[in-house]
C-alpha cells in the first residue's frame, strides 16, 4: 500500500500501481475490462437499433464544414467530411461560389501506418497560395504541422512534437512562426513543460530552425515551464504579438516590431495578469482588450498602437448590467461583440467607427449561441452563425450599410421532422446555498410531468467555459426522441453568468460545482420530472470532478453516472503530463490550502467501501493528452472493489483514441450511442434492457 504524506495528513493510495500504463499487467487489465464493457454494451437491445438511426441521421447531412477560413483575397479553406466519410478533408475555393479543390486527404497520409489521421486546425498565409496544418493520430493531438500549397503539393518538411502550434505566417508568405511541445509522447510528464516558439522557412531543415521567444531566449520575462509561449504577426501595425498562455483564462501579452532578422528579440510588456484580459484585438489604429477587471460581465477596451499598454486604454464598451460579453471582433466599420444573457439567450451589438454607443442588431432568429468569422479589419465582411437547442445552425451574411442579414449556408440545409416536436425551456433552481442557477430543460412537448420520465443530466463546470445551446441532431435531440427528459445544469465553475461564476466553482469553492447539480436533481425530483431510479448524470473531461463527486457525496440520488475521460484523482493530476498546465485552474498540493481542496474534490479518495453506487460506465482513451488514462482505471478498480449494490460499475479504454478530439464518424456514433443506452438501460426504459437476463 502506498501511502503519501501531505502537510501531516497521510493519505493511502492503494491503486497506484495502476499508473504504470507501460505494466503488462495493467494494459491486460484494461483490456479485459475493455472487453466486458464492451459485450456488456452491446447486449443492451435497443443499441443496434439507435446506432443506425444516428448513421442516418449522419447521412442526411450531404456534407458538414468547419474549420473556414478566408483570405484577404477571398481563398476559402476548410474541412469538409461528405456523408459517407469518416473524417474530414481539406479543400479549397476561390469565392463563395467557387469551385471546390480537394487539397488534403488525411486518409492517404502515413497510409501504411494502419491509423486514423485527423486534421485539427489549418491557418493559410495571406497570398492564400499555402495552408499550415496540423494532423494527428488515433485522437491523441500529438499533432505534426504540415503545409500544402493551393495546387495540393506537399511541402517535404515535417514537424513533430506540435499541439496548438498556432501558426503565424509573416509578410513574406514562406515563412511562418510556430509553437512546438517538448515531446511528443502523451506519457511523458515532460510534454508541455518548456514549450518554445520557433521561426522556419520553407524547403528548410526544421531541426534548424531558430528559436525566437521562450523561457531560453527572454528570461527576464519569467515565462514559467508550464507556460505556453506564442507568436502573432499582424500586418497592419506590422508588429508581431507574445501570447503566454496557460488553461487560466488571464492571458500575458508582448509585442516587438517585425524584422526580417529573427533572432531573439526585445519584447515591451502590454498586459500581466493582473490586468485580468482573456482577449486582445488589433487595428491599423489602436489595440483592444477584453477584460474581467472590476467587470464580472466583462468590458472591452483600447488604446492607441502608439501607446498600447493597457494603463493607457479607454473604456469603449462598459461592463453590462444583464448577461456577459462573450466575444468581440474587428471589420472595417467597427467592432462587434456578443452578449449572453444566463449562457443560453445571444445578442449581438455593433459599435461603429466613430460612434460614442453600440447599437443591438435585430437577428434573424432568437438564438442560443452566436459564432463570428471576418477576413481582418481592412474588410467590411462579417459572417454570423447562430444556434440553438432546437434551431438548426444557420449562417448569416451581415450587411452595415443596410443592417440586412442575408442566409448564406455552406451546406445543404437539412430537415429533421423526428424532432418537431421537442421544445426546450430555461428556468433558475436555488442551489444548496440559496445561490439561483440557470438550468435548461429539453423534452417531448407531450410528455406528463408524472415522476417517471427518464432524465439525463449533464453540466461541466470548469476553466470559465459556457455549455451555450447547439444543435445536437447526433446525440441530446435522439435521447430526447425516445422519451427522456435531457437537462443542462450551468454549474459554477462554467463562464454562463461571467468571470464571478467561474470563480464560485474554481478551488476551494469547486464543492459549489457539484452541489448545483445534485441541488437541480432534487429539484426535478420535487417537481414531479422524474424520481432518483430515473435519473442518469453525464459529463467528461474536469467534468468528471462533477460527475464523481456527485455520485460520491448522493449515490442514493441517481439511477447511473457516466464519466468519460474524466479528471478523478486531482491529488494526483499534478505527476501527470497535462497537470501542471492546470494548476491555475485547481491548485496545487504544495499549498496546504489548495491541496486541501484537491482533496475535497478528488472522487477516487472519496469512494467508501460497502456503499451502494449507482450503475456507472466509466471510459478512458490510452492516447489521450489531457486526462492520463490511468485517472480513470484508479477510479474504476476503487468504485468496483467498493460498490455494494447489484449495479454493474464498467470500465472501458479505447487504445486507438485520446480525449475525443479527433475521433471518426463511427467512434463518434458508438460514443454517443453508449452513453445514451447506457443511461436509458439504467433508468428503466423498456426498449434499452438486456437482450441476455
Amino acid at each position: 500500500m502506498v501511502v503519501d504524506e501531505y502537510f501531516g495528513e497521510k493519505i493511502e493510495d492503494p491503486y497506484r500501481y495502476l499508473e504504470d500504463l507501460k505494466d503488462p499487467n495493467v494494459v491486460n487489465w484494461m483490456k479485459s475490462n475493455s472487453t466486458y464493457a464492451r459485450e456488456k454494451l452491446n447486449e443492451i437491445s435497443e443499441r443496434k437499433n439507435l446506432v443506425k438511426k444516428l448513421q442516418e441521421l449522419d447521412a442526411r447531412k450531404e456534407s458538414t464544414i468547419t474549420e473556414l477560413q478566408i483570405t484577404e483575397n477571398n481563398n476559402y479553406f476548410y474541412l469538409k467530411r461528405n456523408a459517407n466519410e469518416e473524417n474530414s478533408k481539406l479543400y479549397h475555393r476561390v469565392g463563395y461560389k467557387g469551385a471546390e479543390k480537394l487539397l488534403f486527404d488525411p486518409e492517404t497520409y502515413k497510409k501504411s501506418a494502419g491509423v486514423n489521421y485527423n486534421i485539427s486546425s489549418l491557418m493559410p498565409n495571406e497570398k492564400g497560395d499555402k495552408v499550415a496544418l496540423e494532423i494527428s493520430p488515433s485522437g491523441s493531438e500529438s499533432a505534426e504541422l504540415l503545409i500544402v500549397s493551393s495546387d495540393g503539393k506537399l511541402y517535404p518538411e515535417v514537424f513533430d512534437r506540435c499541439w496548438y502550434s498556432s501558426p503565424s505566417w509573416l509578410p513574406d508568405g514562406n515563412s511562418f512562426t510556430y509553437t512546438r511541445l517538448n515531446s511528443s509522447n502523451v506519457t511523458d510528464p515532460n510534454r508541455l513543460l518548456n514549450s518554445k516558439v520557433y521561426y522556419h522557412k520553407l524547403e528548410t531543415d526544421p531541426n534548424k530552425d531558430i528559436e525566437f521567444f521562450s523561457n531560453i531566449t527572454n528570461p527576464e520575462l519569467n515565462i514559467g515551464a508550464e507556460e505556453f509561449p506564442v507568436n502573432v504577426y499582424h500586418k497592419n501595425s506590422n508588429k508581431n504579438y507574445g501570447l503566454v498562455l496557460t488553461v487560466d483564462n488571464r492571458i500575458k501579452l508582448y509585442t516587438t516590431d517585425f524584422k526580417d532578422n529573427y533572432a531573439p528579440a526585445k519584447w515591451k510588456m502590454l498586459v500581466d495578469k493582473n490586468d485580468e484580459v482573456t482577449n486582445y484585438l488589433v487595428d491599423k489604429e489602436f489595440i483592444y482588450y477584453l477584460t474581467f477587471k472590476n467587470a464580472s460581465n466583462f468590458k472591452i477596451l483600447k488604446s492607441l498602437i502608439s501607446s498600447p499598454e493597457i494603463k493607457n486604454a479607454i473604456t469603449i464598451v462598459d461592463e453590462p448590467q444583464n448577461g456577459s460579453i462573450t466575444n468581440f471582433t474587428l471589420t472595417k466599420d467597427g467592432l462587434y461583440y456578443s452578449l449572453t444573457e444566463n449562457g443560453v439567450q445571444a445578442k449581438v451589438y455593433f459599435l461603429g467607427k466613430g460612434k460614442p454607443k453600440p447599437i443591438e442588431l435585430k437577428l434573424p432568429f432568437q438564438a442560443g449561441s452566436v459564432s463570428f468569422l471576418t477576413i481582418n479589419e481592412n474588410k467590411s465582411d462579417i459572417w454570423m452563425t447562430f444556434s440553438g437547442w432546437t434551431s438548426p445552425m444557420k449562417r448569416y451574411l451581415y450587411n452595415p450599410t443596410t443592417n440586412k442579414f442575408t442566409f448564406q449556408p455552406l451546406t445543404k440545409q437539412i430537415e429533421y421532422p423526428e424532432f418537431k416536436n421537442i421544445i426546450s425551456k430555461e428556468i433558475t433552481i436555488a442551489s444548496h446555498d440559496g445561490v439561483k442557477v440557470p438550468v435548461s430543460i429539453i423534452y417531448d412537448k407531450n410528455i406528463k410531468f408524472n415522476g417517471n420520465n427518464p432524465v439525463l443530466m449533464m453540466g461541466y463546470g470548469a476553466y470559465g467555459v459556457s455549455m451555450e445551446p447547439r444543435f445536437s441532431s447526433g446525440f441530446i435531440l435522439p435521447y430526447c426522441a425516445y422519451g427522456g427528459i435531457y437537462v443542462i445544469t450551468h454549474v459554477r465553475g462554467g463562464g454562463e453568468l461571467g468571470e464571478a461564476w467561474h470563480k464560485a466553482g474554481f478551488k476551494t469553492t469547486k464543492p459549489n460545482t457539484w452541489k448545483d447539480l445534485i441541488a437541480t436533481a432534487e429539484y426535478l425530483i420535487k417537481e414531479k420530472y422524474t424520481s432518483p431510479k430515473k435519473i442518469a448524470i453525464w459529463s467528461a473531461s474536469a467534468g468528471g470532478i462533477l460527475i464523481g463527486r456527485a455520485i460520491t457525496e448522493r449515490p442514493d440520488l441517481f439511477a447511473a453516472a457516466i464519466p468519460e475521460v474524466g479528471a478523478f484523482n486531482t491529488i494526483r493530476s499534478e505527476t501527470s503530463p497535462n497537470g501542471p498546465a492546470n494548476i491555475p485552474e485547481f491548485g496545487t498540493v504544495k499549498d496546504p490550502v489548495e491541496f486541501k481542496a484537491l482533496l475535497e474534490m478528488d472522487s477516487y479518495h472519496h469512494i467508501k467501501k460497502g456503499t451502494s453506487y449507482p450503475a456507472t460506465l466509466i471510459t478512458a482513451g490510452m492516447n489521450d493528452p489531457r486526462v492520463i488514462a490511468w485517472e480513470p482505471s484508479k477510479f474504476a478498480a476503487s468504485l468496483q472493489n467498493a460498490n455494494a449494490s447489484g449495479n454493474p460499475i464498467l470500465f472501458f479504454t479505447d487504445f486507438e483514441a485520446g480525449h475525443g478530439m479527433g475521433d471518426s464518424a463511427t467512434k463518434i456514433i458508438e460514443k454517443s450511442s453508449d452513453v445514451i443506452s447506457f443511461a436509458y438501460a439504467h433508468t428503466g426504459h423498456p426498449k434499452f434492457q438486456s437482450s441476455k437476463k
